[in-house]
């Protein structure tokens, strides 16, 4: 063989290869090309669901928030309502408008009085009338209970609406 056919089968062999490595490096681009581009789909379809779920729980926590300053604000005003009545009844036994008279009764049979008092014929039931002193003292005993009876309401609602 003379020398220019080595020379053009070995131009043939490296064309061949030449050409063999471009169409892989092509296919393999392209290959890369569909990953990446379904990498980028993974990755916004991940975004949009997190996104989703952010959006979710903010509305979640925004309602259960205003649920319970709607609670609040009605627990609120029921409290100072009621404890407002104790201190216009408080006024009224202080300037002696009213009396605070406490219903009881007393069994001259119970053993718990002398046979002197049950002898003087003590009433079965009658109405017990307290001192000024006594009656603002009773009247601090409710607005205590009444605070407490709201804030026990408050806490009910708050467990059985928000924390469902």
């Amino acid at each position: 063989m003379t020398p220019w056919r080595w020379v053009g089968l070995a131009a043939m062999v490296a064309i061949a290869c030449f050409s063999t490595w471009k169409v892989d490096a092509w296919c393999y681009g392209k290959e890369l090309a569909d990953l990446n581009a379904s990498h980028q789909a993974d990755l916004a379809a991940i975004s949009t669901a997190a996104a989703d779920q952010v959006r979710q729980a903010l509305e979640k926590q925004q309602t259960a928030q205003k649920i319970l300053a709607d609670h609040d604000a009605k627990a609120t005003k029921e409290k100072a309502h009621a404890l407002a009545e104790n201190e216009r009844l408080r006024a009224d036994v202080a300037a002696d408008d009213r009396r605070l008279r406490i219903a009881g009764r007393c069994s001259a049979g119970s053993g718990k009085l002398s046979d002197t008092a049950s002898a003087t014929r003590v009433d079965d039931g009658g109405a017990v009338e307290l001192a000024g002193a006594t009656g603002r003292t009773v009247f601090d005993i409710r607005a205590g209970i009444i605070k407490d009876r709201a804030a026990l309401k408050g806490l009910q609602e708050y467990v059985r609406e928000v924390c469902r």
